[in-house]
């Protein structure tokens, strides 16, 4: 599934991965950490009345306390997730952090798979 080879891809940095929105309001945010979030699974490729394929859309954030590492490892991740098949229609904007110690930036991600 797309969503364990994200998920493989992001930890390899060896940051943290979670799903946007999980960490409790009580729960200290790691130092540097990313959240994904699938934002949409479509079918496509119909043929023989039938699916063949579908497009996976996710959100993929980066958060930290150094804001150098939400630009720069933003950019690796994007590279590494590349030669796993996801494609970027944007190189990255800013994203609100709930905690003012920490700022955020994060990319869409779109992936086909069967």
């Amino acid at each position: 599934m797309p969503e364990d080879k994200l998920i493989e891809v992001l930890e390899s940095f060896g940051y943290p991965v979670c799903l946007q929105g999980s960490l409790a309001d009580d729960e200290q945010y790691p130092e540097t950490f990313f959240t994904f979030w699938n934002n949409e699974t479509t079918p496509e490729t119909f043929y023989d009345n039938a699916s063949h394929s579908e497009t996976a859309d996710f959100d993929v954030n980066v958060y930290s306390t150094d804001p150098q590492i939400v630009y720069s490892l933003l950019r690796d991740a994007i590279e590494a997730l590349k030669k796993e098949g996801f494609e970027f229609p944007d190189s990255g904007h800013s994203v609100a952090s709930d905690v003012n110690t920490h700022t955020g930036r994060g990319c869409n991600a779109v992936i086909n798979f069967k």
